[in-house]
């Protein structure tokens, strides 16, 4: 089978706010497993930072809404700077969904994002169009 520590179980907010007690059981079950845990879509829900505090997280994953256009509004770069800090700050690491162009990746790039995921590298592939894929050489230079 598969290496529970190789394994991210990613759990979006909406699902912590509806059984905070339940969900916060479950992921440390898990994590005493080796499973790490991630807030996916960090941002969008009823962003409580007493989770990040609370729960035995591992990363936080940045919701496309706010990456979309951190290249031009001010206020999705300061959310997303801030963010990014406090992630890092508290040992989280830190991925940001959505990257589409090269200026959004080297904005992330400057931000010290751990790492980023979106159209500009793949968009959702098949099985068999994943593993040609993965035998082609990335041309992203990072």
């Amino acid at each position: 089978g598969l290496p529970s520590d190789i394994l991210i179980l990613e759990v979006t907010e909406n699902i912590l706010i509806h059984n905070p007690q339940r969900a916060a059981k479950v992921l440390f079950e898990l994590g005493n497993s080796g499973v790490k845990a991630a807030i996916d879509d960090f941002g969008t829900g009823y962003s409580s930072l007493a989770y990040l505090k609370q729960l035995p997280l591992a990363m936080l994953k940045i919701d496309r809404t706010f990456i979309r256009d951190i290249d031009s509004d001010p206020n999705d770069a300061a959310i997303v700077e801030a963010t990014i800090s406090m992630a890092h700050k508290l040992g989280l690491n830190v991925i940001a969904e959505g990257v589409e162009i090269p200026t959004q990746f080297d904005f992330l790039k400057g931000l010290s994002c751990d790492a980023v995921q979106g159209f500009m590298f793949a968009r959702p592939l098949s099985e068999p169009d994943l593993m040609e894929y993965l035998q082609t050489p990335l041309t992203v230079t990072v």
